[in-house]
């Protein structure tokens, strides 16, 4: 009997803690979808009217949205989808080329097509090899630019005349991003790139507009940008000793009787490019692929319209993104409007290619900032090895993308 007891009690006490046990899990388990709940709740909470969120789990599956069929100013976070454009129709390994002609009269012609990675450490390069092809012995009459294969002018809508480095134009044949970095000393202006002459012609239009330092933008008047990009050439290669009678102007390539004489190919693909825009969110970088993107399309010479066509053409066909309303592909301009759900459509294509964003921790991401207006785009890694998307725009003057993202990525903890 006292067995028969004891073992009663024993699975009275055994039915007790399992009972105890289920329950504990089932509040658990209660417990942890009141959490994700809460967390979701506190997160959209913090979305107002002119905002929008739109999270996936990387099934596919929404675990977070609000707004998000609503146009909203993207800001840079369109880089991304401009970056797919190129990819579409220039293909990941494209390479930009400049070519160098001769003509009868002993002028050097250089014709740009577009390259956004014309630096002055490529120019040296470039003017090395030149110059064992002329020979030194040479002298060269004019230097001729040709830029003609972009249309110009050539106007993006968001750019303004400021001498802001993000103003930079766009062109066929451009150095150093259309920008000059100097400094002012106590000697003078100095250039603030080791690797990069203060040229005479740059110090000029520097004391005309009265510049006090830091990085500026050339402009399209009187033909700044191209002309310093000649002088750039030209200064580099009459350090390898060709020798120069005439000046830098404006002109075309013939090619029908100029000669050829050298083509360069860049040491960098479209994907390495893209990385390196997509980093430094460079608006002058995204639109010299634009408008390349749209010469692919529609033939030259390039223009913005023709870009924008080819970027629409893809999202329709490519994306099934009906109504998209861009003007360039930067973000600079605040009439873009795309909605979440459609940047998350970007993102669902752009994913193989993630490893080229900005990378946090766990988050690749790319951020989008104009006066009043923060956005935020990307990935975070999931703890098997699967990846959330999210897009999260922020069109409220004064409120930030930042205590949005704290929160969601303790969520996706």
């Amino acid at each position: 009997m006292r067995i028969e007891i004891s073992d009663n009690l024993i699975l009275s006490h055994r039915t007790l803690s399992i009972c105890l046990l289920v329950f504990g899990i089932m509040l658990l388990v209660g417990t942890g979808i009141s959490v994700g709940a809460t967390n979701a709740e506190a997160i959209t909470s913090l979305i107002g009217v002119d905002d929008s969120i739109l999270v996936v789990d990387p099934q596919g599956s929404i675990i977070i949205a609000k707004n998000d069929n609503k146009k909203l100013i993207p800001a840079s976070i369109l880089k991304i989808f401009t970056s797919l454009v190129a990819f579409h129709y220039l293909g990941p390994d494209y390479r930009f080329q400049t070519e160098f002609f001769i003509d009868n009269n002993s002028n050097l012609k250089i014709k740009g097509y577009g390259d956004p990675r014309l630096i002055s450490e490529i120019v040296r390069e470039i003017s090395r090899l030149l110059a064992a092809l002329i020979g030194k012995a040479t002298i060269i009459n004019d230097l001729v630019v040709d830029d003609s294969y972009f249309s110009q002018p050539l106007t993006i809508p968001g750019i303004s005349a400021s001498s802001q480095p993000y103003d930079a134009p766009n062109g066929a044949l451009c150095v150093n991003f259309n920008t000059v970095n100097f400094k002012h000393t106590g000697a003078g202006y100095v250039s603030a790139e080791p690797q990069t002459p203060l040229l005479p012609y740059a110090e000029k239009i520097i004391i005309t507009r009265k510049e006090k330092g830091g990085r500026i933008a050339l402009s399209h008047v009187n033909n700044e940008h191209i002309i310093y990009a000649g002088k750039l050439f030209e200064y580099f290669l009459m350090q390898e000793g060709v020798q120069f009678r005439g000046n830098v102007k404006p002109g075309r390539v013939n090619h029908a009787h100029d000669k050829l004489i050298f083509r360069y190919t860049s040491r960098l693909t479209l994907a390495e490019i893209i990385s390196g825009l997509l980093e430094h969110s460079n608006n002058f970088t995204t639109n010299q692929l634009l408008i390349t993107a749209g010469i692919k399309a529609y033939g030259p010479p390039g223009n913005l319209e023709k870009g924008v066509d080819a970027a629409l053409a893809y999202a329709s066909k490519e994306l099934t993104i009906e109504d998209m309303a861009i003007s360039e592909g930067s973000g600079i301009y605040r009439q873009n409007r795309v909605s979440a759900q459609q940047m998350m459509r970007v993102l669902e294509e752009f994913e193989p290619n993630y490893v080229l964003l900005r990378q946090k921790g766990r988050d690749f991401y790319k951020t989008g900032t104009l006066h009043g207006i923060n956005t935020r785009a990307g990935f975070i890694a999931s703890q098997n090895g699967g990846k959330y998307r999210y897009v999260v725009m922020v069109n409220t003057a004064g409120k930030s993308t930042r205590p949005i993202m704290r929160q969601l990525l303790k969520m996706l903890e």
